[in-house]
C-alpha cells in the first residue's frame, strides 16, 4: 500500500516523511533537484532505486512521463540537464533567425523566448515550437537539404529535474511492435534524436546504410541504445502499465490535511475548500514470472507521450469481429508468414488510403495474393499522402498510387487478378461467409468473396487511465483523441493542456505524428518546468529555505 503524506511542492517543505525515509534522503532529493542553491553541499542521490522494479513512494516526483518511445526518450534527456547551445561555427541558412540566435548566443535555446524565435517560421507542424526545433536541427530539410544541426549539447547536471519514465515495453515504445518488413518513411536522420546520429550508430554496429531509409527494428534498436549511452536507464522503468491518473485534493486552509481523492460530486459543493495539488498515478508492472505487482506514485508534473497506436480504428459496422477481419498490419503480416493465405483464390480486401493500407497492398501483391483496395475518397483527392511524397525516394508508395489511378473497378469488367481499387467506396457490412458488401457513392451495392479483410484506416490512442478517456483534452470535447481530427488541445509554447494545469501532452497526442517534430515538445516542456523551477527556488530563498528543512 502507497504511504500517504501530506507535503508541499518539492519548493518547499517537508512535514512528514515515510519510516523508510529519512530526512536526509529526502534533503538529498531536494539538493539534487535545486543544485547548490540551498546552501548544503551534500551528496546527490538518485530519487529512487537504481533498479527496475517499481515500489510505492511517497516522495512526489517533479515529472512523470506516461510512454517511453521518442518523444518520453527525448524528454528525459532534457530534463537530465542536456542542453543545447548555438555551435560557434554555426550559420543558419535563415538569416532572420540566425540573428535572433545570435542576440543570445551565450543562452542555452531552452533560457530564451521560443516565441519570439518561432515568429515567422514555416514548416509542417502546426506547433510552432516543433518547427523551431526541426529547423535548427536539420536546417532547410523540406528543400531537400542535408545541412548539419546548428546546435551542440552540453550536459548542465545542475539542470537535472527529477523524474520517471513508464513505458509498457523497452524504450523505443511502438517501434519495437511495427512490421519489420518495411521501409520507414522518414530518413534514419529524421528518425534520430539529439545527441547521437543514426550514421554513426549504424557505423559503430559495423552496419552499412543502403539507403537513406531504414527498417523499423532498425529505429528500435537505436532509441534503446540510445537511453543507454545517453546514461537515462535510471529514470525508466519498463513492463508498466498505468490504470488511474487522477488529481489529489487539500484543503485550502489547512497544510495538515492529508491528500485525498474526493467526489467530483463533494468537490463541487466545497469548490472553494479545496486546491488541486498533486497527481496520483496508479498502475502495476509485469514481472518475469507473469505476475502483477500494483504501484502508486505522486507527481507535480504529468506528460503524455503514449502516442497514438494503441487502438486500431474500427468501421463499426456488421460483421467486423469476424475472425477474418484484422485492424493491423501485424497480424495481416502474421497470417501470410504462417501460410493461412497461401494458395487463395478469393482476394483480401484492404481499406484505407493512407501509408500503412500502401504497406499492406504491397505486402499481398508481394505474395501473389489478390488484392481488393477500398477507400473513401477520389484518387485526385490532393490531401492522400502520395502526393506528398517524391517519386525517386518512395517509388514503392508511388507504385501502389499508380494502381490505384490505373486499376479501378468498372462495371464492365471483372475483378483483375492481382489488385482492383474501388475508390469512394465503403464498406456496409461483413458475412459471416465471408464475403463483403460495399457501396459507392452513387449508392451502388456490390458483394465479392474473400479470403482475407485487412481495416488500417488509423488508430486511436488509449488514454483509458484518464476520466473520459482523455476526450475533455481534445479540441472536441465530446469526441475521442486522435492525432489528426482531434488532438489534445495544448498551449503551443509550453506544451501544457489548456483544461488542466501541469499536464503536458507531446508527439502523435498533439498532432505531430513525425519524430523529426515531436522532438519540439521535450524542448517546451523543459522550458516551462526551467523556468517555474526558477521561480520555486527564488521563492525558497526568500522564504530562509537555505537554513534547512522545517
Amino acid at each position: 500500500m502507497p504511504v500517504w503524506c501530506c507535503r508541499c511542492s518539492l519548493a518547499g517543505h517537508f512535514r512528514n516523511y515515510s519510516d523508510t525515509e529519512t530526512e536526509g534522503e529526502i534533503f538529498n532529493s531536494l539538493a539534487q533537484y535545486f543544485g547548490d542553491n540551498l546552501g548544503r553541499k551534500v551528496k546527490a542521490m538518485p530519487l529512487v532505486e537504481e533498479t527496475s522494479l517499481l515500489e510505492d513512494s511517497s516522495v512526489t516526483f517533479p515529472m512523470v512521463i506516461i510512454g517511453n518511445g521518442p518523444s518520453g526518450i527525448c524528454l528525459s534527456y532534457m530534463l537530465s540537464g542536456y542542453r543545447p547551445y548555438l555551435s560557434s561555427e554555426a550559420i543558419h541558412p535563415n538569416t532572420i533567425l540566425h540573428s535572433k540566435l545570435e542576440e543570445a548566443r551565450h543562452l542555452s535555446i531552452v533560457d530564451q523566448d521560443l516565441e519570439y524565435l518561432s515568429e515567422g517560421l514555416e514548416g509542417r507542424s502546426s506547433n510552432p515550437v516543433a518547427v523551431l526545433f526541426d529547423t535548427l536541427l536539420h536546417p532547410d530539410a523540406d528543400f531537400g537539404y542535408d545541412y548539419p544541426s546548428v546546435l551542440h549539447w552540453k550536459l548542465e547536471q545542475h539542470h537535472y529535474i527529477p523524474h520517471l519514465v513508464l513505458g509498457k515495453g523497452p524504450p523505443g515504445g511502438a517501434w519495437h511492435n511495427m512490421e519489420g518488413s518495411m521501409l520507414t518513411i522518414s530518413f534514419g536522420s529524421w528518425m534520430e534524436l539529439p545527441g547521437l546520429k543514426f550514421k554513426d550508430w549504424v557505423s559503430s554496429k559495423r552496419r552499412n546504410l543502403k539507403g537513406d531509409r531504414v527498417m523499423p527494428e532498425e529505429i528500435a534498436r537505436y532509441y534503446k541504445h540510445y537511453v543507454k549511452v545517453m546514461g537515462l536507464q535510471k529514470n525508466f522503468r519498463e513492463n508498466t502499465y498505468i490504470t488511474s491518473i487522477s488529481r489529489l485534493y487539500r484543503d485550502q486552509d489547512d497544510d495538515n490535511s492529508q491528500d485525498r481523492d474526493i467526489s467530483t460530486k463533494h468537490l463541487q459543493i466545497e469548490k472553494s475548500n479545496f486546491i488541486k495539488r498533486n497527481w496520483e498515478i496508479r498502475g502495476y508492472q509485469r514481472i518475469a514470472d507473469g505476475s502483477h505487482a500494483p504501484f502508486c506514485l505522486f507527481a507535480e508534473n504529468v506528460a503524455l507521450a503514449t502516442g497514438t497506436l494503441d487502438s486500431p480504428a474500427h468501421l463499426e459496422i456488421e460483421g467486423e469481429d469476424f475472425p477474418f477481419v484484422f485492424h493491423s498490419m501485424s497480424e495481416f503480416g502474421a497470417a501470410i508468414n504462417k501460410g493461412k493465405l497461401r494458395g487463395k483464390v478469393d482476394p483480401v480486401l484492404i481499406v484505407g488510403s493512407g501509408l500503412t493500407a500502401a504497406d499492406a497492398v504491397l505486402c499481398a501483391y508481394n505474395s501473389n495474393i489478390p488484392v481488393i483496395h477500398v477507400f473513401r475518397r477520389r484518387v485526385t483527392d490532393p490531401s492522400l499522402i502520395f502526393k506528398q511524397l517524391p517519386k525517386k525516394l518512395y517509388p514503392e508508395y508511388h507504385k501502389v498510387y499508380h494502381m490505384m489511378c490505373t486499376q479501378s473497378y468498372s462495371i464492365d469488367s471483372n475483378l483483375l487478378s492481382d489488385y482492383t481499387s474501388f475508390p469512394e467506396h465503403h464498406v456496409l457490412s461483413f458475412k459471416s461467409d465471408m464475403k463483403c458488401v460495399l457501396q459507392s457513392v452513387s449508392g451502388l451495392k456490390k458483394i465479392f468473396k474473400l479470403s482475407a479483410a485487412v481495416v488500417l484506416i488509423g488508430s486511436h490512442p488509449n488514454l483509458s487511465f484518464l476520466k473520459d478517456q482523455g476526450c475533455y483534452l481534445g479540441h472536441k470535447s465530446s469526441q475521442p483523441i486522435t492525432c489528426k481530427g482531434n488532438p489534445v488541445e495544448i498551449d503551443t509554447y509550453t506544451y501544457e493542456c489548456i483544461k488542466e494545469a501541469n499536464l503536458f501532452a507531446l508527439g502523435p497526442l498533439v498532432g505531430d505524428n513525425f519524430v523529426r517534430f515531436l522532438k519540439g515538445g521535450a524542448l517546451g516542456v523543459t522550458r516551462c518546468l526551467a523556468t517555474r523551477q526558477k521561480k520555486k527556488q527564488h521563492l525558497f530563498v526568500e522564504r530562509g529555505g537555505g537554513d534547512g528543512i522545517a
